[in-house]
């Protein structure tokens, strides 16, 4: 939609859709006027992504999340470890077990499973 920011996705394919016109060997103007065009962004904005996908190449896309209520007992003391460690590194508490949970699993897949 004209006007509005794009999400995360977005941005990323983007920036992807700008760096494959480069690699591709599409001058840098021409880049961005077919972005403007294809995306229904400004010829500003489409620059900012061209130069983005100069800068940095392609970006990976990120996978689309979904809400995931899950209510936990957990000991006081793991709870505040838990908190401390979302706030001493900047994440969120549902990020800090996002991230617990899928380090779990990848470990779980290592071991064989008991039958």
């Amino acid at each position: 939609m004209a006007g509005s920011r794009c999400d995360a996705a977005e941005f990323a394919c983007r920036v992807n859709a700008a760096a494959e016109l480069v690699d591709g060997g599409v001058p840098v103007a021409d880049a961005a006027r077919g972005l403007a065009d294809r995306f229904g962004c400004s010829l500003r904005q489409a620059r900012r992504y061209v130069d983005r996908a100069v800068a940095d190449g392609p970006i990976p896309v990120a996978e689309p999340t979904v809400v995931f209520s899950v209510k936990l007992k957990l000991p006081g003391a793991l709870a505040v470890r838990v908190r401390e460690h979302a706030r001493d590194s900047g994440s969120t508490l549902s990020e800090v077990v996002s991230q617990a949970l899928a380090d779990h699993l990848v470990r779980g897949r290592a071991r064989p499973q008991p039958r």
